[in-house]
């Protein structure tokens, strides 16, 4: 059941039907917008949606242009596989931006979430892409990166450490259906590693790569007409954020397979006082927020 603070902010839920997947999100231009202030903003708008016969929630994830984790996440009652038709589930949308957010790419990977940021008529604003994330073992790298090149049809030559993991992959596959890498790739200034499409969409918003960042097709191919050789990539593992609506305090936990409670409290106690908000915290919300992980900004400060 939905929280009372979490309706008051961000439904009444728009319904929505699919027809062509969606891309990027925020879709409607006034949304992607930064709002002027010196805190986190929450952005964009939750959609609800009527599951219908025979669906899954990796086919609607799909179908609706968001991650697999972030649609389980938002939806922790819902049986991914075989969920009941009828029932309806939010498909999250809206969204606190990472701390400190700057023009270019922000890749949170405790969210599965790319950021673009770029200046318009003296604005800033935002597109958000889910994208697929190194799998255990595989890790994709933190720090601060840059475009270094962009291919279209880009050639895969597997790496050795891949190959070794299964000897009867070819070392060199071309460019078509059943290449990796999609239709499109940005290399990254951190060697070997790439922002790309991908042949398997069922995998973005999941861990599932040796560690580059797989998006949907249409979303790489709108990514990669937007930026250049050069552009800033900075790539965080950031599953606490905090921010302000209406004088209300917000909390968004992507809480990660391997998180310390204690350590994700800390991580909001620190967030807050960098914020220019005082009142009263509901530390029991706050707590059933880090515990569940819900990734949908909820509101914890008592009136």
């Amino acid at each position: 059941m939905l929280m009372k603070n979490f309706i008051i902010y961000l439904c009444a839920l728009a319904w929505i039907s699919f027809g062509n997947a969606w891309a990027w999100y925020p879709q409607r231009l006034e949304q992607s917008l930064l709002p002027q202030t010196d805190y986190p903003a929450l952005m964009g708008e939750h959609r609800a949606y009527k599951i219908g016969v025979g669906e899954t929630l990796i086919e609607i994830a799909r179908q609706a242009g968001l991650g697999y984790l972030a649609l389980c996440r938002a939806n922790p009652d819902t049986d991914p596989w075989l969920p009941p038709a009828g029932d309806k589930i939010i498909l999250p949308y809206a969204f606190l931006l990472p701390t400190d957010i700057k023009p270019g790419i922000t890749i949170n990977l405790a969210e599965f979430r790319l950021y673009y940021v770029w200046q318009e008529q003296n604005r800033l604003r935002v597109r958000v892409y889910p994208v697929g994330i190194g799998s255990s073992g595989w890790d994709t790298p933190q720090g601060e990166f840059e475009i270094t090149e962009k291919i279209v049809h880009p050639v895969w030559y597997a790496p050795a450490s891949i190959r070794k993991e299964n000897p009867r992959l070819a070392a060199r596959i071309p460019a078509g259906p059943d290449n990796p890498l999609g239709e499109y790739w940005l290399g990254l200034s951190a060697r070997g590693y790439g922002i790309h499409g991908t042949s398997k969409p069922y995998g973005v918003g999941r861990r599932i790569s040796h560690g580059c960042l797989r998006l949907y097709p249409a979303d790489i191919r709108d990514l990669f007409a937007r930026v250049k050789p050069g552009t800033t990539v900075r790539i965080i593992r950031q599953p606490v954020k905090t921010g302000l609506k209406d004088g209300k305090l917000l909390l968004e936990v992507h809480r990660p397979d391997d998180a310390d409670t204690d350590s994700l409290l800390l991580a909001f106690k620190q967030q807050v006082t960098q914020l220019p908000w005082q009142g009263v915290i509901n530390m029991q919300t706050v707590e059933k927020e880090i515990a569940h992980g819900r990734g949908i900004a909820t509101i914890v400060s008592d009136d």
